[in-house]
């Protein structure tokens, strides 16, 4: 169980999640250095070694067990892994993607970093050319990448995907297809062996796998902890309460209003179904009722995704109808398509909303600019699940955290 250079874990970054693969692998040195001291400390005192010594035998036994005869780098300190292998991607102008590795990965526990939603523009084809790509471009990209790590004799594959792409089509209500099944057994054909998502959709998506085992990992503890920044949570000197935005998201407020001991509202809406919603002027939401009281109070609310985000804009506007004196909206996973932060824009300009506080696994340029959002880093999450997992670690206490939001609220 090697903490330091040479290591088993590669990491492969798509085009679209380079910039939160490179966030997680400056966490994986961190945890890696650190889990190194602490197994260093730990056998000076069970064994009577001096450090420096100590430390040139974990790199001499690390070195006997590699398959490579250079070594790389002194072995008398600790060497952090790399962790990064480098690929090309080449994008040809008919909109075909290739993938190639370029370093041996055969036997090695393989991460293969994609974000769906990343709508930035891209350097591809060595900077050659710049482009957006669309969320099934970057599926296909994906999709040729697992291929050439199952190619290239990986020993297992295990695809990190902050956003599940197509997890909103996980019913079926009449002629329409289980995209969000089709993709899992796509997946499960090519030989991945887990999927590492965040906040998904639906729970039902993990009922279509027979082999993938898929770990759904919370932002909640993160979430709550710029929240904290935000509001007195001891109700001191301001009441908050808890409320969520539809039916559909009342488990997911449930849990903040048992975590934080607060209470909790709801928002009902009544929907005229033969308009289809376009964007977030145009919605189908026609009229709006409140189960609880916001008056004089800060209202929170959390949801999974946001998109065009005009559900969410009439909530927030409706609450400080209300009465509440704050609106402060958590998004897992911040889309914001369409001109939906023009909108917003406008909306907090009118005092609709106080704060949106959203994570880093969408990238989004145009949003880290505005005033009124909150990024919270969930790449550290991310990176200790990873490291947990390639060293057969429990994961029990970073996917149900009920324990730390309470220490953190405490």
């Amino acid at each position: 169980m090697p903490y330091c250079e040479p290591t088993n874990l590669a990491v492969i970054a798509c085009p679209g999640g380079q910039v939160f693969a490179d966030a997680v692998i400056a966490h994986l040195r961190h945890i890696y250095k650190h889990r190194f001291n602490l197994k260093v400390d730990g056998i000076l005192k069970r064994y009577s070694k001096e450090k420096d010594a100590l430390i040139k035998d974990i790199n001499y036994f690390n070195d006997l067990k590699t398959a490579d005869l250079c070594v790389r780098g002194n072995v008398d300190t600790y060497r952090s892994p790399v962790f990064k292998t480098d690929a090309e991607f080449t994008y040809f102008m008919n909109g075909e993607f290739k993938t190639e590795i370029k370093s041996c990965i055969r036997g090695k526990d393989v991460y293969i970093f994609q974000d769906v939603e990343n709508h930035q523009v891209l350097s591809l084809n060595g900077g050659k050319n710049q482009c957006r790509l669309s969320v099934n471009d970057h599926i296909m990209s994906m999709l040729v990448t697992i291929d050439a790590v199952r190619q290239a004799g990986a020993a297992k594959i295990t695809l990190v995907v902050p956003v599940y792409p197509y997890s909103r089509q996980h019913k079926k209500k009449g002629r329409e297809g289980l995209t969000a099944s089709l993709l899992g057994h796509i997946y499960e054909n090519m030989g991945v062996n887990r999927i590492i998502t965040l906040d998904i959709h639906s729970r039902e998506i993990e009922n279509s796998f027979s082999r993938i085992n898929l770990e759904n990992l919370h932002a909640s503890y993160q979430i709550i902890r710029e929240l904290t920044k935000l509001v007195d949570l001891t109700g001191g000197t301001e009441d908050i309460v808890i409320v969520a935005p539809d039916t559909g998201a009342v488990d997911r407020n449930k849990f903040y209003s048992a975590g934080l001991q607060k209470p909790l509202a709801m928002i009902y809406k009544e929907r005229d179904y033969s308009i289809v919603t376009q964007n977030a002027k145009d919605t189908n939401i026609k009229s709006i009722k409140l189960l609880g009281d916001v008056h004089g109070k800060v209202a929170f609310l959390a949801d999974d995704m946001l998109g065009t985000g005009g559900t969410l804009l009439k909530a927030m506007e409706f609450l400080k109808e209300q009465g509440a004196t704050k609106v402060i909206a958590a998004i897992s996973l911040p889309f914001f398509t369409g001109n939906a932060i023009e909108l917003f824009n406008e909306a907090y300009a009118k005092g609709h909303f106080y704060r949106i506080i959203g994570t880093n696994a969408v990238y989004h340029e145009e949003l880290l600019k505005c005033e009124w959002y909150i990024n919270t880093d969930v790449s550290g999450l991310f990176a200790n699940i990873i490291a947990r997992l390639h060293h057969n670690q429990s994961l029990s206490n970073l996917l149900d955290n009920r324990n730390i939001i309470e220490k953190l609220v405490k």
